[in-house]
């Protein structure tokens, strides 16, 4: 009677774990930058609301998946953008949004297309106004711990930086930080992290940066 409880119970948590990998089509990890503190107190956060935060970068590594009916295994894409507010203020409307994308430059012409498919799938609204597509190597990192994502870097090109750590107890500058903001994606898992960099030096958007040391990035990973 065990034994058949026993196998019936595994049958169960294998049909399961079926459903889930074919309900997450593509997954990976993710990064976030904003150029406003996303962890931090409402101090903090209603000094930087309205003159700041409407820039971002979002990246994408896909590790394994297919969008369009193409497989993006191992593939980067990056979605940088300019909006007209403080993105997540829920006073403002922050668009229409101007925005450029990086898409992989080892991705094939079909595979950058379904890229940037995926990159506005994803963050919607944001990423609806593209001024261009670029085309960079991107070197993607995110170091694991525990089964969730940590330290993270990124690198397109000469186009766009990133590098993250952990928040430690030197970054609670007033005592009562939160995830003010949210991220502006779907994740499964996401922390805030500093920014140690935060770089753009592109074209497109009006506007380059390179910012350090802010509470305003998400190291996270999405499934889809």
């Amino acid at each position: 009677m065990r034994k058949t409880y026993f196998y019936a119970l595994v049958g169960i948590l294998m049909l399961a774990l079926s459903a889930t990998a074919r309900a997450q089509q593509i997954y990976g990890d993710y990064v976030e930058t904003r150029s406003a503190d996303v962890y931090t107190g409402p101090c903090f956060a209603n000094g930087e609301v309205g003159l700041t935060g409407d820039q971002a970068i979002l990246a994408w590594k896909v590790q394994k998946g297919s969008w369009n009916g193409v497989a993006l295994d191992g593939l980067s894409v990056v979605a940088v953008a300019k909006a007209h507010a403080t993105l997540g203020d829920p006073f403002n409307n922050p668009y229409p949004a101007k925005a450029v994308l990086i898409v992989d430059q080892k991705a094939t012409v079909a595979q950058r297309e379904a890229l940037v498919s995926f990159a506005r799938g994803m963050a919607g609204d944001l990423l609806a106004n593209t001024a261009r597509v670029e085309a960079a190597p991107i070197d993607m990192e995110i170091e694991h711990h525990d089964g969730h994502p940590g330290q993270a870097s990124l690198k397109a090109g000469a186009l766009a930086g990133v590098r993250t750590r952990s928040i430690g107890e030197n970054d609670h500058l007033c005592g009562n930080e939160s995830t003010y903001y949210p991220p502006l994606v779907a994740l499964s898992h996401a922390m805030p992290a500093v920014a140690v960099l935060d770089q753009y030096l592109g074209d497109g958007l009006g506007v380059s940066w390179t910012l350090n040391g802010k509470r305003s990035a998400f190291v996270g990973s999405f499934a889809r």
